[in-house]
């Protein structure tokens, strides 16, 4: 997808794996002793067999043979204890990490601009948030630590085959050129096809989730079989996608599975023959060929893993991205706050394009009076809606300006911007927590009576206290359910605390639920009061009502003034009233 959220290079994927390592000193230190202790008392066994093997070909007594065996049964129960408790070191770490891998994104996420959701779509984004995320809590589980134990078991092994006898070590060696080879060759093609593979997925679900959204205007405009298509060619790609990851996977497994079988049969009949020669005793054979078999398991586990990675690499990649996508906002220090300022919203010869060269708004210039209602009509495709999020700062103009008191809305802090001005739209959440949480979410510091205050100045402090835990009861996915005329109230109480002097409504009249119009209708009115109000207008009875009311057509403003003026000026908006009157 062309407009899909970025993908961080191999480079800073690098940077941050080293900073969570970096994070967790003691935690990693912990995991690698104890696996470190395991592999050793596993490596005792081997040695007393081979010593075992060597003092019967002697004929030793049976009680040595005896405290050989009690010896190997000791080691078998101590090892067992050691990988108990490092696996549960390895499962404590890991799910830290994890941990703060998923609430770093979510801060990610968050501060992305809206519009730069918008642009992308969502999915691209739900993809994600979700099968990326899955993806990699089971590299961070398994796959890191596990990876690391095989590691150093293999070396810890190795060692261990040097101390047997030096030349009993060479035969293990002959893996390596096939290893290097097959892992060469996977790892130059593999990242890059894992990603491949998620774009494909994000691309899936980006279709389905357009098509489930808009399912009654494609049966209106009769497009079912071109979204069919649409979905037809994303399956295509997501087939060839993960055709292609398949075909690295049949290509490498064999080799792989080749290369680490090599060192046992290597050590055997290599082994042999130095034993014929005299140059290894029958009990160092016996050690170096358990030793060699015990390399079979951690080469598996490090080349099983490595495919993890790739998966688990992709989706980290894909996960940092979010925080590559630039700001179209470039925010300066904060200065003056809403105290201090008037709440002088205007808009001065801008300009704005969704596609470079494409302008939808034509050097526009507007400036609302502090305290009036402005309304903005004209048909689909004007540019209302555009000139609405450039006046409530959620896109950027491409030329002109936006500014409130004389300061441009893209040098605002969020945090500063959402004090001034607001986009009120017919979308409302309710987030998993306490409807406390839901209210003070806009201003986290606020003291409970403010969101009281807000939610009686909505009508909704009455049935808000009746819940059954009052305002600490939980909603949102799994909790209490909220009507949606109660999820509506919410949505206008953080308009309440949030208290900007400017609201931009968009299709703000889909707020307003006929089952409870009269009870919303007042909550809207407490949340427009005493503040200056750019509505959007889709019924032009909104705009009769308005202070003035702007003519927006083909991105340029073509008349001004009020309802009245524009009635007896006898032009567009006349002749617009005049139809929908008649």
């Amino acid at each position: 997808m062309s407009n899909a959220l970025p993908v961080a290079d191999a480079a800073r994927v690098r940077r941050y794996v080293r900073e969570l390592v970096r994070r967790h000193p003691r935690g990693l230190a912990a995991v690698l002793g104890l696996h470190a202790l395991a592999a050793a008392a596993g490596l005792v066994t081997p040695r007393l067999l081979g010593d075992l093997v060597e003092g019967i070909s002697r004929g030793v007594a049976a009680t040595t043979v005896d405290r050989v065996v009690a010896a190997i049964a000791a080691f078998v129960v101590v090892q067992a204890v050691l990988v108990r408790f490092a696996h549960l070191a390895s499962a404590r770490l890991g799910e830290r990490v994890l941990a703060e891998l998923r609430e770093e994104f979510v801060d990610r996420v968050l501060a992305l601009p809206l519009s730069t959701v918008e642009r992308a779509g969502t999915g691209d984004l739900l993809t994600r948030t979700s099968r990326d995320v899955s993806a990699l809590s089971r590299t961070v589980r398994f796959a890191g630590p596990e990876t690391l134990i095989a590691a150093l078991t293999v070396l810890l092994i190795l060692g261990a085959l040097v101390l047997t006898g030096p030349l009993l070590a060479l035969p293990s060696l002959l893996a390596v050129p096939v290893l290097w080879a097959g892992t060469r060759w996977y790892l130059r093609r593999a990242p890059q096809g894992y990603l491949r593979e998620n774009a494909a997925y994000s691309d899936i679900t980006d279709g389905i989730s357009e098509t489930v959204e808009g399912a009654r205007t494609t049966e209106a405009l009769r497009q079912a079989a071109r979204r069919r298509a649409r979905g037809d060619a994303d399956i295509s790609r997501s087939y060839a996608a993960e055709r292609y990851t398949l075909y690295l996977r049949t290509v490498f497994w064999p080799v792989a599975e080749f290369g680490y079988l090599v060192p046992m049969v290597a050590t055997l009949l290599i082994g042999g023959w130095f034993h014929l020669k005299g140059w290894a005793s029958l009990g160092q054979v016996t050690a170096a060929t358990l030793y060699a078999q015990q390399l079979t398991d951690p080469i598996e586990r490090l080349l099983g893993w490595l495919d993890e990675f790739q998966v688990g690499g992709a989706s980290l990649a894909r996960l940092l991205g979010v925080a590559v996508e630039p700001d179209e906002r470039s925010p300066a220090p904060v200065a003056s706050r809403r105290s201090t300022t008037e709440g002088r919203l205007a808009a001065h010869d801008v300009r704005y394009a969704y596609r470079a060269g494409h302008d939808v708004l034509h050097g526009v210039t507007l400036v609302p009076r502090p305290g009036e209602r402005l309304a903005m009509v004209g048909p689909s495709g004007a540019g209302k809606s555009p000139l609405g999020r450039l006046l409530a700062g959620v896109h950027t103009p491409s030329a002109g300006a936006v500014t409130v008191d004389g300061r441009p809305l893209a040098e605002l802090p969020l945090d500063e911007l959402r004090t001034h001005v607001a986009l009120v739209s017919q979308e409302h959440h309710v987030f998993i927590g306490t409807l406390a949480d839901n209210v003070a979410m806009v201003r986290p510091a606020a003291d409970p009576a403010a969101v009281r205050a807000a939610l009686a100045a909505v009508d909704a402090l009455d049935w808000a206290e009746a819940l059954p835990e009052g305002l600490a009861t939980t909603v949102g996915a799994g909790g209490h359910p909220l009507t949606p005329a109660q999820s509506q109230q919410l949505a206008l109480a953080r308009l309440v605390l949030a208290d900007p002097h400017t609201l931009v409504l968009d299709e703000a009249t889909s707020l307003i639920d006929p089952r409870a119009a009269r009870a919303l209708e007042r909550s809207l009115a407490a949340v427009l009061h005493g503040r200056t109000v750019i509505a959007i207008a889709h019924r032009l009875f909104s705009a009769h009502d308005a202070d003035r009311v702007a003519v927006v057509s083909d991105g340029r403003i073509t008349e001004l003034g009020s309802h009245d003026e524009l009635v007896a000026a006898d032009g567009s908006y006349a002749a617009l009233w005049r139809s929908w009157h008649g």
